[in-house]
C-alpha cells in the first residue's frame, strides 16, 4: 500500500495530499505555500513527479501550478476546467501512471463545481483509495451553492449522484481522503472524523443513506454564507498563480502607521484578544492568530486595501503572511513588531473592557444594555439573546449605522468574532465591552434566550 500522508491547514479547513511509494510521489490539492509540501518531500526521500487538481478552488489558491513547475511534475487539471496555463488536461476514465506500482484514474464528480474530478488510487492492480476534493466528504458532501444560487439546485442533485456513482464503484475497504471538510466553508456541514472509508460512508453519511429528495432539501437548508474573498479565489487559480513571495514587509514606525490608518488602509494587530483589549493602537483591527485570521480578514477587507501587520514577534507576521497567501493577500504593506507602545510612539492606547454573559446578566439587572450579535445567520436562528440586535460579522462594516449607539457588548459564540468585531467598532468611535464567553453560557447566567421555532 502507497504512502498517503495529509497536509493539513486547519485555519481554512483543508487538507492536500502527498502520495509515494517510497520512491515517486504525486500531490492532490496542495495550497499555496508549496514548501511544505517539498519539505516533506525531501523528509521521505521521493521525488514528486504528479500533481492532480480536484477543481478549480473556492476557498483558497493553489500551489499546483507553482509545485509543478518547481519539480517539474506533470500537473492535472480537468480538461474543461478554462485555465490560462499549460496543463496535462484530464477528464473521466482517464489513468495516470506514477511509478511502477501506482496508477490513478479520474472520475468526473460534477456537485461542488460542474467540472469536479475525483482520483481513484490503484496499487497493485486494486482500489485502494479515493481522493474526492469537495465532492464525497466525511459526513458530508461539498457545498453546492458556490457558483450562484441559479446553479444550486442542479448541482445538489449532482453531488448525490456523484457520492453514489463513487460508493457504487468502489469497495468498502477503499479509504476516502477529501480536500475540504475539516473546517472549511466549501464543506455543507463539518464533521470531527479523521479517516474514513467507502464502507463508513455508505453507513453513515446522508449522502448515502437518503432520498435524494430528503437529501437535496436538507443539503440546501442548511447552507449559510460564505467568505467574501471566494469570489476572487477561482479567477485566480484559473490564471495560474505562482509562488508566493513569503519574504519580510518593510518595516514601519509610528508615523507611517499613522498615515496609513489615517489613509483608511487596515493595520492588523495579530495578538490575543486579551492582550489587545488591554491595550492597542487607536484605529487597529485585531485579527488573532488563535482564530481563523485569513477566513476573517479576507471576508471583512475591501479587496485590495492595503494591509499592515503589528505582533509582538517576526514570527508571528511570518506566519500570518503565509496565511494571507493562502487566500491572495500576497504582499503586507508593511510591518512593526514589538508591543504596541513601541507602535504608538508614546502616545496613549486605546483599551476596551471584556466580559462574561454572566456578567451581562449581572449588568443588566441594573441598566438596559445593547446587545449585539456578530454570528452567522444560522447561528442565531438556532437560538440568541432577546432583544440582541444581529448583524454578522461579514456584513458589519456595511451595516454599522445599526447599531445602537451609546455602550454595546457585543458576543458572537466563542468570542474570537468578538473581538474582531469590538474593534471594528472601536475605530468607528462606539464604546464597546467584548463578550469573551462560550454561547451556551448565556442561558446559564440567567439571560433570556430565544431557541429555534420559537
Amino acid at each position: 500500500m502507497p504512502h498517503v500522508l495529509p497536509i493539513d491547514t486547519p485555519t481554512l479547513g483543508d487538507r492536500g495530499y502527498l502520495v509515494h511509494d517510497g520512491r515517486v510521489a504525486f500531490v492532490v490539492d496542495p495550497q499555496r505555500d508549496i514548501d511544505r509540501v517539498l519539505d516533506l518531500a525531501a523528509a521521505e526521500g521521493v521525488t514528486i513527479t504528479h500533481v492532480f487538481e480536484t477543481h478549480v478552488h473556492n476557498d483558497y489558491v493553489t500551489g499546483g501550478l507553482a509545485l509543478a513547475r518547481r519539480t517539474g511534475a506533470a500537473y492535472h487539471v480537468g480538461a474543461d476546467d478554462p485555465v490560462a496555463f499549460d496543463r496535462v488536461p484530464v477528464r473521466d476514465g482517464d489513468e495516470v501512471g506514477v511509478g511502477e506500482r501506482m496508477r490513478v484514474r479520474v472520475r468526473h464528480t460534477p456537485g461542488h463545481t460542474f467540472t469536479h474530478l475525483a482520483y481513484v488510487l490503484i496499487a497493485d492492480g486494486a482500489d485502494v483509495a479515493v481522493f474526492t476534493g469537495g465532492s464525497l466528504l466525511y459526513g458530508s458532501v461539498g457545498r453546492p451553492d458556490l457558483l450562484g444560487p441559479e446553479h444550486t439546485g442542479t448541482l445538489a442533485h449532482q453531488q448525490y449522484t456523484s457520492a453514489r456513482r463513487l460508493a457504487a464503484e468502489l469497495p468498502g475497504a477503499a479509504a476516502v481522503y477529501p480536500t475540504h471538510g475539516f473546517g472549511s466553508f466549501c464543506a455543507a456541514t463539518q464533521s470531527g472524523a479523521a479517516a474514513s472509508t467507502i464502507g463508513r460512508e455508505q453507513r453513515t453519511n446522508p449522502v448515502l443513506t437518503t432520498p435524494e429528495r430528503e437529501f437535496v432539501d436538507e443539503l440546501l437548508a442548511g447552507l449559510d454564507a460564505w467568505p467574501a474573498y471566494y469570489a476572487h479565489m477561482a479567477p485566480a487559480n484559473t490564471a495560474g498563480p505562482l509562488e508566493p513571495d513569503l519574504s519580510p514587509p518593510q518595516h514601519a514606525d509610528p508615523a507611517q502607521l499613522r498615515r496609513r490608518l489615517t489613509a483608511g488602509e487596515w493595520v492588523v494587530d495579530l495578538r490575543h484578544r486579551v492582550a489587545f483589549a488591554a491595550g492597542h493602537v487607536a484605529g487597529t483591527l485585531n485579527f488573532g492568530l488563535d482564530g481563523g485570521l485569513a477566513t476573517y480578514l479576507g471576508w471583512l477587507i475591501p479587496w485590495g486595501t492595503p494591509v499592515t501587520l503589528l505582533g509582538d514577534t517576526p514570527e508571528q507576521v511570518a506566519e500570518a503572511q503565509r496565511e494571507l497567501v493562502r487566500i491572495g493577500i500576497d504582499r503586507p504593506a508593511a510591518h512593526a513588531t514589538g508591543a504596541p507602545a513601541d507602535w504608538s510612539g508614546g502616545g496613549r492606547l486605546a483599551t476596551y473592557p471584556r466580559a462574561t454573559f454572566a456578567d451581562l446578566a449581572q449588568v443588566r439587572h441594573h441598566r438596559p444594555v445593547a446587545v449585539l450579535d456578530v454570528r452567522r445567520n444560522l447561528e442565531h436562528a438556532e437560538a440568541h439573546i432577546a432583544d440582541a440586535v444581529h448583524v454578522p460579522l461579514h456584513e458589519l462594516l456595511h451595516r454599522l449605522g445599526e447599531v445602537p449607539a451609546g455602550e454595546v457588548w457585543v458576543h458572537c459564540a466563542t468570542g474570537y468574532r468578538a473581538s474582531v468585531a469590538a474593534s471594528v467598532l472601536a475605530a468607528a468611535g462606539h464604546r464597546v465591552v467584548a463578550v469573551d464567553d462560550e454561547f451556551p453560557n448565556a442561558a446559564k447566567a440567567g439571560l433570556h434566550t430565544v431557541p429555534a421555532g420559537a
